[in-house]
């Protein structure tokens, strides 16, 4: 057993424990031990534990991500003030000054990235299990903790004719045309729904400072190259895995969509339509998530400014006074 698969040990037992605990208990209800869609389902249950636990991850991914949007001016007013200066002694107390100004509001860019990097052990190991059905089947061997039985129904359990096994590139015993087609309509999904995502975060939920600065010119070619990247990369997946994909992406648009619509970002277009509409219904500001003083204070003077405004245009005609 080589490093990468002993790291990836625990989390194929872990990941298989969950898929059959998934498939006992939709079994013990009545659905075919044997059924493609009884599998499907164990997927799909798979994508909601694991989403599910990550929840405390995900909110200090959105502190982390309002953070580095707020800092933005401040970082940029730190590279202008050491641009041009290349020696070693600057770009060392550039990098101190950046350290100490993400301690100070308690942030970091790595903060953003940790659902991801949390999932893709998980996602590794059910790609190696889903991956390794077929020959676990012809060697009688079992994976993790499936039986080799339960190989053997996963390796012919099938949805609209595809095997749950099978890969674009690879398919050993299913309908080629309902291979073809399903893959390529996960895959299609998988990448839109990851696109949406990222779109409706830049276009509803950052500040203008955040738009103009040079890290979000990087953001936007994440926005374009990561869909191309998963997209070309899902030729090789399993519609098993494609399924787990999409699954947990789709996940994530709701989870976004709800972040953007109840808590969004200070100084965004999300921020000023959650100001404009709690003002009509006459409800005062919400705190920030994350509890910065700042941001608390930015969303109420937004609000303030709303109900200012609607106040000035509904005001009614003072009656004329008698004159003394």
């Amino acid at each position: 057993m080589d490093f990468f698969e002993t790291i990836m040990f625990p989390f194929k037992w872990l990941v298989s424990i969950i898929m059959v605990g998934f498939h006992e208990g939709l079994s013990s209800i009545g659905l075919p031990e044997a059924s493609g869609w009884t599998w499907t389902l164990s997927i799909i249950g798979l994508v909601l534990v694991i989403r599910a636990a990550l929840i405390p991850v995900f909110v200090k991914q959105i502190k982390a991500q309002r953070g580095m949007q707020l800092l933005q001016p401040d970082l940029k007013k730190l590279q202008d003030k050491y641009k041009g200066k290349t020696d070693q002694l600057s770009r060392q107390a550039m990098a101190q000054e950046q350290m100490a100004m993400y301690k100070k509001h308690g942030t970091n860019p790595f903060s953003a990235c940790l659902p991801m990097l949390i999932q893709m052990p998980f996602f590794f190991a059910l790609f190696q299990v889903l991956s390794g059905i077929s020959t676990a089947r012809d060697q009688g061997k079992s994976i993790g903790a499936m039986s080799h039985e339960q190989v053997v129904q996963f390796d012919e359990s099938t949805i609209f004719g595809a095997p749950l096994s099978a890969t674009l590139l690879h398919n050993p015993e299913g309908n080629v045309v309902a291979v073809y087609v399903l893959s390529i309509v996960m895959i299609l999904a998988m990448t839109a729904s990851q696109f949406i995502t990222q779109k409706q975060i830049m276009a509803k939920n950052m500040s203008e400072e955040a738009m103009a600065s040079p890290f979000m010119r990087q953001q936007k070619m994440m926005l374009y190259i990561l869909p191309v990247v998963f997209g070309v990369g899902g030729i090789n997946f399993p519609i098993g895995v494609l399924i787990y994909w999409t699954t947990t992406n789709l996940w994530t648009m709701a989870q976004q969509f709800f972040v953007i619509r109840r808590m969004p970002t200070p100084g965004s277009p999300a921020a000023k339509a959650l100001a404009e509409r709690r003002a009509a219904k006459g409800l005062p500001a919400l705190p920030i998530l994350g509890g910065k003083k700042a941001d608390a204070e930015a969303e109420a003077a937004a609000a303030a400014a709303v109900i200012e405004h609607k106040a000035q245009r509904v005001q009614p005609q003072r009656k004329n006074r008698k004159k003394k």
